[in-house]
């Protein structure tokens, strides 16, 4: 049976239907927020793998270009993989609702989102979070939510939640806080130079909006919602408990005070592996394969719990750093420049034992990226791209198309540098960064906007100011907690927040939570944020005593460009019928033989008439901008030209001024006393000086006879 649920939220409708659609899944909701509409399913295996060290949570999110009114690009003409922003909405969602999730449940769930209808001002990822939370907390599956997610922009100084499209061009915040009813738990933004205050201000006016959807949320849970299942999980005795205790803390503790990374973390290793094999040793003869394996994770949960304890005690009561550093202490840096030297720009950032190395590329316009999915953007023209080789912890694994986790940090990092990137008037290119990490322990993400910042001004571009990031860390015990600096790979694994700001030396340019605890308080979120600022500022020093500022000219390997302008009406005639006469002037003004040559110059023509040229050779684009500013030339009444005589005819004759241009000189203007006929002044061939006076009626100019008494004016060819 149906049953629709419907909220006046913020002057827009959202509406809530249940009992018609996606019946066979565990829990199922259609919900409308304008016209934008999300069908959300979730369903949880009822098989169980004990023996998983982790929770088998899958967040999906379909974009169906239907939703938009589009057909799918390229052959196939249908939906593909997920788009770069369908795997960003899929982790926005996981991300406030898997540490929701009890940590001894390991059944298999999977939050699939259909987004069916799209209306651009109502974001169809917020109203998707929305709706995986709800279709979990009425479905059987154990959650200890609701959770619910808002935008929040900032328009003339006034915060806004959930900005149409147009608002947002004009807010110089994009934030979206996701959060239970007592506390945020996911935070990602970008901004304009934001400060700390206004920032903290901006979250705290997200979450009580997120109250009021949290509520909606529990009133149709009280109506509609299922009684939670029992679940499978395993049962650890106290005796077991203690024997690993006995076996394994001391030595645990004393190697969580390890400083070297590889080392420390060998050395838990070897401790665990030992225990295990102490005690699994005395059960070999009564116990089965299966048993033992059972015990084997009984044992790694007891050390993992042991680990989790100590390194919080080492932390939040002794006020101690596994590498000694204080709370708020920045690992060693160090930065350089021009370490490619055929690349545009390039740099590589180390902090501790984590190393990012950014290279520049410019490009034309025309290469920008083309996005075939459900927003009103169609391109972008600066993008940065992050890739992390398993060699960079020292590991081995599978290399491909890049992950989940590879998309968000590029993405971050993006956000964080797309603030200061001038706009393509100011700097006609496509801008790409790409971040290699070569090294990580901690907060590779932030590395890669500190090197990409560093690339670009290293390339020549006139970013508006320099840009770092920091990582922050939270570890709690009881009512008391404790903030970290620049935390390493065991902080963030071990804690409890990863706070990650961006920003110039005026404010926030981006910034990114999550957190494994069910949510946190303004007063963490204050002091995270002006310990983060400490930081980014120490970081900025180290940038630009790197480089100073951008460079005033682009590498000489990078394209230059020209840009000017041209009657937009005349671009049909530079691009020629079928592109021939474009494709003639590439070919001849670069010396290939195809448009697609690596030394080919690019040409972009905009609707406008602006014309864009891009060559590393200077020569090659002036020839190009000559043959175009030819085609496209037009007389200028009240100037002389020198024009050939093309055609002589009784009422006059036909000049050519310059190739692709013809003129009329009327037989009353050859001469101050009546002619006869032209042929008496002038003949086929002849170059002669000329006056522009008009343009007729169907486009042509109008010339006179610019002679002198003597007739010198006059050349005859012949």
């Amino acid at each position: 049976m149906k049953e629709t649920f419907e909220l006046d939220f913020r002057g827009r409708k959202i509406i809530v239907e249940n009992g018609e659609m996606a019946k066979q899944a565990d829990g199922s909701v259609l919900v409308r927020y304008g016209d934008t509409v999300i069908l959300s399913t979730a369903v949880v295996s009822k098989n169980v793998n004990l023996l998983s060290d982790f929770f088998p949570l899958m967040v999906l999110y379909n974009e169906k270009l239907y939703s938009v009114g589009k057909i799918p690009g390229g052959f196939i003409k249908r939906e593909g993989r997920p788009t770069e922003n369908a795997t960003l909405a899929a982790r926005m969602i996981d991300r406030p609702l898997r540490p929701l999730f009890p940590e001894d449940f390991k059944n298999e769930v999977q939050i699939v989102n259909t987004v069916l209808s799209v209306d651009q001002d109502n974001s169809p990822e917020i109203t998707a979070l929305f709706a995986s939370s709800l279709a979990t907390s009425i479905s059987k599956i154990p959650f200890f939510g609701p959770v619910a997610a808002v935008k929040v922009g900032r328009v003339d100084g006034k915060f806004i939640i959930n900005p149409t499209v147009s608002e947002s061009e004009r807010s110089d915040i994009d934030l979206t806080v996701a959060g239970t009813k007592e506390a945020i738990n996911m935070v990602e933004s970008s901004a304009k130079e934001v400060s700390e205050a206004d920032m903290l201000d901006a979250l705290m006016f997200g979450h009580e909006a997120i109250k009021e959807l949290v509520e909606f949320q529990e009133m149709i849970i009280g109506k509609i919602g299922q009684e939670k299942m029992e679940y499978e999980k395993l049962d650890i005795s106290d005796e077991l408990r203690s024997e690993v205790s006995k076996l394994s803390r001391e030595k645990i503790d004393n190697a969580l005070r390890i400083k070297d990374k590889l080392e420390k973390y060998d050395t838990l290793d070897n401790i665990k592996n030992e225990v295990v094999e102490v005690i699994t040793q005395k059960y070999k003869e009564e116990m089965d394969q299966d048993e033992i394996n059972i015990l084997t994770t009984k044992i790694k949960l007891i050390l993992d719990s042991i680990e989790y304890e100590l390194f919080r005690n080492i932390v939040v009561l002794e006020h101690t750093r596994a590498d000694g550093r204080r709370m708020d202490e920045i690992r060693p840096l160090s930065a350089s420049i021009d370490i490619l030297p055929r690349t545009h720009g390039s740099a590589l950032f180390t902090r501790g034992q984590t190393q990012s190395l950014s290279i520049t590329t410019l490009g034309a316009l025309g290469e920008h990226q083309v996005l075939d999915g459900l927003s009103i953007e169609d391109e972008k023209r600066f993008m940065l791209h992050y890739n992390f080789p398993a060699f960079s912890v020292g590991e081995t694994g599978r290399y491909g198309a890049p992950g989940r986790r590879e998309v968000g940090h590029g993405a971050l990092g993006e956000k964080a540098l797309a603030q200061v990137i001038p706009s393509e008037e100011e700097f006609p290119y496509t801008i790409r960064v790409v971040s290699e990490i070569l090294e990580s322990n901690g907060s590779s993400s932030q590395a890669s906007i500190c090197a990409g910042c560093m690339s670009l001004m290293a390339a020549g571009v006139p970013i508006k100011a320099p840009v770092a990031g920091i990582a922050m860390g939270l570890i709690t015990s009881g009512d008391k907690y404790q903030i970290l600096t620049d935390i390493q790979g065991m902080e963030d694994h071990l804690g409890d927040m990863d706070f990650k700001v961006a920003g110039t030396k005026n404010g926030i340019c981006a910034l990114q939570m999550d957190i494994k605890i069910k949510g946190i308080t303004k007063d963490i979120l204050h002091d995270a944020l002006i310990q983060a600022k400490k930081a980014r500022l120490q970081i900025l020093d180290v940038i630009t005593s790197t480089i100073k500022e951008p460079r005033k000219e682009v590498s000489k390997y990078a394209p230059k460009t020209v840009t000017f302008n041209i009657n937009p009406d005349k671009i049909k005639d530079v691009i020629g019928r079928g592109g021939d006469t474009i494709t003639r002037i590439i070919l001849e003004s670069s010396n290939v033989k195809s448009v697609n040559d690596v030394n080919a110059v690019k040409v972009d023509l905009k609707d406008d008439g602006q014309v864009i040229i891009y060559h590393s050779d200077m020569d090659v684009i002036n020839k190009t901008m000559e043959e175009i500013k030819a085609i496209v030339r037009e007389p200028v009444i009240g100037e002389i030209y020198e024009v050939k005589i093309l055609n002589v005819e009784s009422f006059g004759v036909f000049v050519e001024l310059w190739p692709g241009c013809e003129g009329f000189i009327h037989v009353s203007k050859l001469s101050k006393d009546r002619v006869k006929h032209p042929k008496d002044v002038v003949k086929t061939g002849d170059i002669v000086k000329a006056k522009a006076i008009e343009w007729d009626k169907k486009g042509k100019i109008n010339l006179t006879l610019v002679l002198d008494d003597d007739k010198k004016d006059v050349k005859s060819k012949g």
